[in-house]
């Protein structure tokens, strides 16, 4: 739950004009990096999730291969 001020900001900011042409703006200059031609990049997918696992300074798992003796859904 919020308290009666946190509720009379939301409000105003609600009947904010500038936060509404703010959010007009980034919707349409919006872009998926992803995308190029109209299809799905992998090449830009790939060198996407690489440059995050960098940034958050991701170690990767050593690979253990499933077993598949029981598996259901």
């Amino acid at each position: 739950m919020i308290d009666a001020s946190e509720k009379e900001e939301l409000l105003r900011l609600a009947d904010s004009s500038s936060l509404k042409d703010d959010m007009q703006y980034l919707s349409a200059h919006r872009h998926n990096p992803l995308i190029y031609d109209g299809q799905v990049s992998m090449d830009r997918l790939l060198d996407f999730l690489n440059a995050f696992n960098e940034f958050i300074n991701h170690e990767p798992k050593p690979f253990k291969p499933m077993l598949d003796a029981d598996m259901r859904l």
